[in-house]
Parts: C-alpha cells; sequence; structure tokens
C-alpha cells in the first residue's frame, strides 16, 4: 500500500509538470528560427553588357529617281532582283527627249552656217582695212575711206565673236538634249537588290517640280544595326566594343560585331535629317515634348548578311559588351554587404555547422546580377543571400499549442 501511494504521487508529480511546461510553453512562445537562403560560389562566365533596342538598315539604300518627264515605258527588273552597276532597271517613253535633241542638233547646225557667213565677211574686212591702210601711207586715199574699212572691220569682228558665243550655247544645248535623252533609260548606280518599285509600267511621272523614284536599291551583303543607346548609358559605351544582337525569328543565334559608331547627336537629330520635309508644327511639337521623353543615342555596326537572312526594319535585341571575365568565381550580387575603405565587401559565409562567419572579399566585375570574386571565398562554399524569419509551425496553424508529437 505505502508503494501504490509513493507511485501515486510520482505520477502527480509528472503530470503537474507536463501541464506546467504546457502552460509555460501557451504564456511564452517560441523565438522565431533563422531560415538563410544561400548560394553556392562557382565558377561561371560574367559579363557586363548594356542593352538596347535596334533596328535593321541597309549599308548602303539609293532611290534612283527619274530626271526627265514622261511615261513609264517598262520596268526591266522584279522587286528583290540583284542587279549590278550599270544594269539597265526602267525605260521613259524618249520621243520628247529625242525632238529635242534634233532641234538642238539643228540650232547647231544654223549657228555654225551662220559663223561661216561672218566669217568671211570678217575677212573680208581685215582685207579692206589692210587696203586702206596701205593707201592711206601713201596718201592715195582719204582720211574718211579709212576711218570707214576700220568701223566696218569691228562690225564683222563682233558679229563673229556673237555667233561664235550662240553657237557654244547651241552646243551646250545640243549636250543638256543628249543628257536627256539617256536619262530615259534609268540605270543602276550600285551593285544592290531591288527593294521597292514606286512606280508601274504605264504610269507617268513629272520632275519638273520633283524627282520622282522609280526603283530603290539597297546593299543587303552586309547590314548596319542602329542601336539606341539611352542616355544613362551612352557614356560607358565606346567604338570598338564588342556587340551581339537575335532576332525575333532565331532569339537562340548571336550575330557578333563591333561598334563602329555612336552618333553625337540624339535619335531625333538623326531621325529628321533623313526626313526629306518636316513641318514647323511638328518640329515645335516634337522640341516641347523632347523634355519629357527619354533620350537615345544610335550607335552603329556592321554586320556581314549572306544569304540576305537579315531583312530591312527588323528588331534586334542587342546587347554592347562592356566587359568579360572567363571561368571565375562568382556569387550572386546581392550576397554583398557594406562595401569597405579598403574596396571590399563584407559577405556572410554559412559554415558546415550552421554557424555564420563574416568575410572581407574582393570583388572584381559586378554586372548587379552576379559578382566576380578575386579573393575571400573558395569555390563550394556558401554565402547568405537573404534569410526568413519563421515562428514554429503552430503559429502558422493560428494558434500556440505545442507542435505535434514527433516535431
Amino acid at each position: 500500500m505505502p508503494r501504490f501511494i509513493a507511485l501515486h504521487r510520482r505520477s502527480l508529480l509528472i503530470v503537474t509538470g507536463l501541464l506546467l511546461a504546457v502552460a509555460a510553453y501557451l504564456l511564452y512562445p517560441r523565438p522565431p528560427v533563422n531560415h538563410y537562403l544561400t548560394a553556392t560560389v562557382s565558377t561561371m562566365d560574367l559579363e557586363d553588357t548594356v542593352l538596347a533596342t535596334g533596328t535593321i538598315k541597309a549599308l548602303r539604300e539609293v532611290s534612283v529617281g527619274a530626271q526627265v518627264s514622261g511615261q513609264v515605258k517598262s520596268l526591266k527588273v522584279a522587286l528583290g532582283q540583284s542587279v549590278k552597276k550599270g544594269d539597265l532597271l526602267a525605260e521613259i517613253d524618249p520621243r520628247t527627249q529625242e525632238n529635242s535633241l534634233e532641234d538642238a542638233q539643228a540650232s547647231v547646225s544654223s549657228y555654225q552656217s551662220q559663223l561661216k557667213s561672218k566669217l568671211a565677211a570678217l575677212l573680208k574686212a581685215r582685207q579692206d582695212f589692210a587696203r586702206q591702210q596701205q593707201m592711206l601711207g601713201q596718201q592715195a586715199t582719204s582720211q574718211e575711206s579709212y576711218d570707214s574699212a576700220k568701223a566696218t572691220l569691228d562690225g564683222a569682228n563682233a558679229d563673229a565673236e556673237q555667233l561664235q558665243a550662240q553657237l557654244q550655247q547651241a552646243r551646250i544645248s545640243l549636250k543638256t538634249a543628249q543628257l536627256n535623252l539617256g536619262y530615259t533609260r534609268i540605270l543602276a548606280p550600285i551593285d544592290g537588290v531591288v527593294v521597292a518599285l514606286p512606280v508601274e509600267e504605264g504610269q507617268t511621272v513629272n520632275a519638273s517640280q520633283s524627282t520622282p523614284t522609280m526603283v530603290k536599291l539597297a546593299q543587303l551583303d552586309t547590314v548596319t544595326v542602329k542601336a539606341e543607346i539611352s542616355e544613362g548609358d551612352v557614356v560607358r559605351v565606346k567604338p570598338g566594343l564588342p556587340v551581339y544582337f537575335t532576332i525575333l525569328g532565331e532569339p537562340d543565334r548571336r550575330y557578333q560585331a563591333r561598334l563602329r559608331s555612336i552618333d553625337p547627336a540624339p535619335q531625333s537629330y538623326s531621325d529628321s535629317s533623313d526626313s526629306t520635309s518636316t513641318s514647323s508644327t511638328s518640329t515645335s511639337s516634337s522640341s516641347s515634348s523632347s523634355s519629357s521623353t527619354a533620350i537615345y543615342y544610335y550607335g552603329l555596326f556592321d554586320v556581314p548578311n549572306p544569304g540576305h537572312k537579315l531583312r530591312i526594319n527588323m528588331t534586334a535585341q542587342v546587347s554592347v559588351v562592356l566587359s568579360q571575365a572567363h571561368a571565375v568565381l562568382a556569387i550572386p550580387a546581392n550576397a554583398l554587404g557594406v562595401h569597405g575603405k579598403d574596396g571590399r565587401y563584407a559577405v556572410r559565409v554559412l559554415q558546415p555547422d550552421g554557424s555564420v562567419q563574416p568575410r572581407a572579399v574582393k570583388i572584381g566585375l559586378n554586372n548587379n546580377v552576379h559578382a566576380q570574386v578575386l579573393s575571400g571565398l573558395r569555390a563550394g562554399e556558401q554565402v547568405i543571400v537573404g534569410e526568413a524569419s519563421a515562428t514554429a509551425s503552430s503559429s502558422s496553424s493560428g494558434h500556440n499549442g505545442p507542435p505535434p508529437m514527433g516535431m
């Protein structure tokens, strides 16, 4: 019986202790537990780039116009056709220009005949004056006859000079007529591809007010990419830097090149210079809105285009490479702490036993996503990139009771 009483008291003590422990747990919740987010120090290739959106343009584009008016007699090329310099592109009805040429030839012949007559009169006037000059020295003629012969000579000389000038003008008109007749045959000024045919056979073109475009030719064996670089990044780039880009149709293929030049003026200046006409109203509107819009500068580079896969006005996603590092140790940039006066960054390293060790790390290339580790860390170590505080699982369930068995 005493033994039973002793066991009963011990059980009461155990139960009482458990109840006190549960009460203490309910009154005083467990402190939060730190859960660290880590990243492994690993080897990778890094690059610091400036991103830009570009537009593909032909290396050279020429609008071939008509310098004479008339009806388009025939087109000798088709859209997309490759042509060589000097190839015939189109013909304009030449009859008007042929008539002008014949008229100019007739004028030249007329002035040549008139000049022959004037030169003959000039020769006779010179002979008459020489005779009167000789006779005046021998006092065999009067002063009046001498003066009359001299005046006749001067007049004949002036008439001949005038006819010579008129003949020269007629010859110039003849050359112009010959040129105009030649302009009825539109020839390719460069090697290229026909990218536009704004006119059709039978259409009448008028070159008296402006030069109508007959054919547009573009050199597509090499294309130029015009990349829009923001004013915040343009100070970081310079000609000669490597660039690469992708197009929407081939997002996995990189086209490599080097930056050729950077426009000294903003994109709006370059675009306005490309326009043939700009109204004062639109110019004023553009100027007033320029302060509220982003400023971009064109960066230009050329890319070989075999097969002409890259086409005019395609969009290019461009990366200008500022610096590169191959096969280097790197960590996420958000693992970096305070930047010290010695140039090193504070980094927290999670040890195998769960403790945290502060390190001073020297950093090289940093593209704000990953940072190159020059010293202070070894491959495979775990750096802390963040942490989250979480209470016991019972808190998430909405009560402060004890955790389930096995927790």
